[in-house]
């Protein structure tokens, strides 16, 4: 894998140096074909790599479906070298298709960057980016974050157990940086302290906490799974004409340092204002359309329900007058008829997941009713 990152980025430099620009096609043959036969994926077979994806005949392609088993585990969605990948259009056209196409991890790349996304965090869009690099700033980072997404890997979802430390840990650094953030601390910061610092006063622990700057990093323990033994390692599978590729020894995960990020919590708490607003009130405010389809997760799998003009939900052809009311009928289709109350109770605006029709994210329901709400 390193091999192959390293010839990559001699390739882009060689391209920057003469001023040359790569359209789409000729990024993908240069620049991401090579990471993904290296990764362990078979590029010469549909089966496991399969290009210009469709889920139905009249969606937009997806530049690569990466299949297990016949069912696509990754989207890989290309743009030609020197494009912008902050265009917001990029990340929110490929994770709203994933996010209907029950695709929990997407890709994107310019052949110089990779952005990977979890697709189905309920968080909004921006927080849905789970880490990027760029291959010429640190070689190191970009093999430990690409060999997250070879066969084998995605295989094991290993990146899922990433993901969710990764994302407990975003919260708990955020509100960390809070308790410090400012000219006024946290007063139960200060309490905190003044319990275990008998001889100081409040004051002096409170501008002593003014003064501090707070840094937290989240160490990482956990490696990249290793090849089982008489298989080959994916740096392996992918040898470059006229070059064989020196296998090399699997990366252990780097002490990951949480960045200052906007909050992934869920979010402030739901006020009055909030919960007056139904499903009708979305689509009347133009945030929501008639026929939108809905997407929940439940137990590992993909739901999808739509949703009507009068504000009600349908699912499995039985329409509900609420989302909470379709969530609880996606459990019952689950565990069964006989499942307890408590277990069935549903935030329906939590649990499904639409298309903003202003924004052009896929966000849950309840984020949609909260900017209706702030007007926003």
């Amino acid at each position: 894998m390193r091999a192959v990152v390293e010839q990559c980025v001699e390739r882009q430099r060689r391209y920057q140096q003469r001023g040359q620009r790569l359209n789409e096609q000729n990024t993908k043959a240069a620049l991401i074909d090579p990471v993904i036969g290296a990764l362990g994926w078979d590029l010469f077979d549909t089966d496991e790599v399969h290009r210009e994806y469709k889920r139905g005949g009249h969606e937009n392609p997806v530049d690569y479906a990466l299949l297990l088993l016949r069912t696509p585990r990754l989207f890989i969605e290309a743009k030609g070298l020197g494009e912008n990948l902050d265009d917001p259009r990029w990340a929110n056209q490929t994770i709203g298709y994933a996010t209907m196409a029950g695709v929990e991890w997407v890709a994107l790349t310019n052949g110089a960057e990779w952005r990977v996304y979890n697709a189905h965090a309920p968080v909004p869009i921006e927080d849905k980016l789970f880490r990027s690099v760029r291959l010429e700033n640190d070689i190191n980072a970009a093999v430990e974050l690409l060999c997250l997404l070879s066969k084998e890997n995605m295989g094991d979802n290993r990146i899922e157990e990433l993901w969710k430390s990764f994302f407990v840990d975003r919260q708990v650094h955020t509100k960390l940086m809070d308790l410090f953030a400012g000219s006024d601390p946290a007063p139960e910061l200060v309490d905190l302290l003044d319990s275990r610092m008998p001889r100081l006063s409040r004051e002096e622990i409170r501008q002593s906490l003014v003064r501090a700057r707070a840094t937290f990093d989240f160490p990482t323990s956990v490696a990249v799974v290793a090849p089982v033994q008489g298989r080959p390692h994916p740096s392996q599978a992918y040898e470059p004409p006229g070059q064989r590729v020196a296998p090399g020894p699997v990366p252990a995960m780097p002490a990951y340092k949480s960045p200052v990020t906007r909050s992934s919590k869920r979010g402030p708490r739901v006020t009055p204002d909030e919960r007056r607003l139904k499903l009708v009130d979305l689509l009347a405010a133009g945030r929501l359309r008639p026929g939108t389809k809905l997407s929940g997760r439940y137990l590992g799998e993909q739901h999808t329900a739509e949703l009507l003009a009068d504000g009600r939900v349908r699912y499995r052809g039985e329409v509900h007058n609420s989302p909470s009311r379709a969530g609880e009928a996606v459990k019952i289709a689950v565990y069964g008829r006989d499942i307890t109350d408590t277990r069935k109770a549903t935030d329906g605006f939590d649990f499904w997941q639409a298309q903003d029709a202003v924004m052009g994210d896929v966000v849950t329901l309840k984020e949609i009713r909260r900017r209706v709400a702030s007007g926003r």
